[in-house]
């Protein structure tokens, strides 16, 4: 019996000590899978994190390339006396003539308008939305399309016709498109012909009702001035674009002017989400350490409770190493069955919720390898005191508890 413990070289072969550190997980199971549990929902936390966040990251990167990194804004900055400035008419016709500069589309705010349900509404409950007088291809250059509807075209962007933004709509309560659909804007109805789907790269878009640079000039007393002008350009001049749209824009005061990337903030954003990882992965931490008491508590107990066999091993010829060794293995495979559940679970969770916000899933690899390498690791520290205490007993004292 002496031979299959040890070898000839006093230690436990890899398949002995396999058996005889499972010995306690496999007659103990109840309490063994509660104290794996803890492991299992800290590693779990710590997966899902990283793989949500990256899944997150990955999503929102893909969908800027997608849209393009090459549309810049042009707004109206302010004077040095703190007001709103006011871009020239020609704004847009300027700036298209820069050479590396592709399409050139604007928006003119429409000051002290708002836009309701119906004239029943009252004034003051404007749901924070803005009307904008707005050129015939703005939904192409910002990259979106229409939900439903059409857009303005030459002949009705003459009338009072609106193209609502996807968060103006669900605001107004506009869900779809009836003949004869109207809203009330500066004590005039307004019918609805079209309902944009969202604008990632121009979210001001989606709070916006749209109408055509004549019927607002017409119906609303609109000076014609845009407000902001939307460039797509050559992707590999976009820098030298950047540089020059101020001056191109207002020649006169190119300081009045503000230059912005929409692509800019979404990667900031991007980076932003990371800043909140700290947080969850705090979380993480202490539902592991909470889970290395309950192996250290369980290995203590199980020491305890296993002084017969100690003494009994001891008496037929097993080391302090060999004991040693055997209840060190046996919490650090107890902890890294619970790693290994929670980096399952961590990684299910983040497969179905990136799946279901159509990302692609990214699982780091620092997130379920450093997971079951701290497992292993906190198993070690966890098991190293009752392991030593295990190992101190004399094979006397723990046969007299037989």
């Amino acid at each position: 019996m002496t031979s299959t413990l040890a070898s000839t070289t006093g230690r436990l072969r890899a398949s002995d000590l396999a058996r005889v550190a499972s010995v306690g997980m496999r007659t103990r199971k109840l309490r063994a899978g509660l104290s794996a549990l803890g492991i299992a929902i800290g590693v779990a936390a710590i997966v899902a994190v990283l793989g949500l966040s990256s899944s997150s990251q990955a999503g929102l990167l893909a969908q800027i390339d997608q849209l393009g990194t090459n549309l810049l804004t042009v707004t109206n900055g302010q004077t040095m006396f703190g007001e709103t400035a006011v871009l020239p008419k020609q704004a847009p016709a300027m700036i298209s003539r820069i050479g590396p500069v592709l399409q050139v589309q604007s928006t003119g705010t429409l000051t002290d308008v708002h836009a309701y349900r119906s004239p029943l509404i009252p004034d003051i409950n404007t749901n924070s939305l803005s009307v904008r007088a707005a050129t015939l291809d703005l939904p192409h250059i910002i990259g979106t399309s229409l939900a439903q509807g059409r857009y303005l075209n030459p002949a009705i962007a003459r009338e009072p016709v609106a193209v609502l933004g996807a968060t103006a709509a669900e605001r107004l309560g506009i869900a779809r498109i009836h003949p004869g659909q109207r809203i009330w804007i500066a004590d005039r109805w307004v019918y609805i012909t079209g309902i944009l789907r969202p604008a990632v790269l121009a979210p001001e878009i989606d709070t916006a009702v749209l109408i055509g640079f004549p019927a607002a000039e017409r119906y609303f007393e609109f000076d014609g001035h845009p407000s902001t002008v939307y460039v797509r350009s050559d992707t590999s001049q976009v820098e030298a674009v950047h540089a020059v749209l101020g001056a191109t824009a207002n020649p006169k005061d190119p300081s009045e002017v503000s230059v912005s990337q929409p692509s800019d903030a979404l990667v900031a954003r991007a980076a932003a989400q990371s800043a909140f990882n700290s947080l969850f992965l705090g979380l993480g931490a202490v539902a592991l350490l909470v889970g290395a008491v309950g192996v250290a508590n369980t290995m203590v107990i199980s020491v305890l409770e296993r002084r017969p066999e100690i003494g009994l091993r001891r008496a037929l010829g097993a080391t302090r190493g060999h004991i040693r060794v055997q209840f060190l293995a046996e919490a650090m495979l107890l902890s890294f069955l619970g790693g290994t559940a929670g980096v399952g679970i961590g990684t299910a969770a983040t497969v179905i919720y990136a799946t279901t916000k159509d990302w692609a899933v990214v699982v780091p690899t620092i997130a379920w390898a450093g997971g079951l390498a701290a497992t292993i690791l906190i198993g070690a520290i966890a098991g190293l005191l009752p392991a030593l205490r295990a190992a101190r007993m004399s094979p006397t004292a723990a046969l007299w508890t037989l």
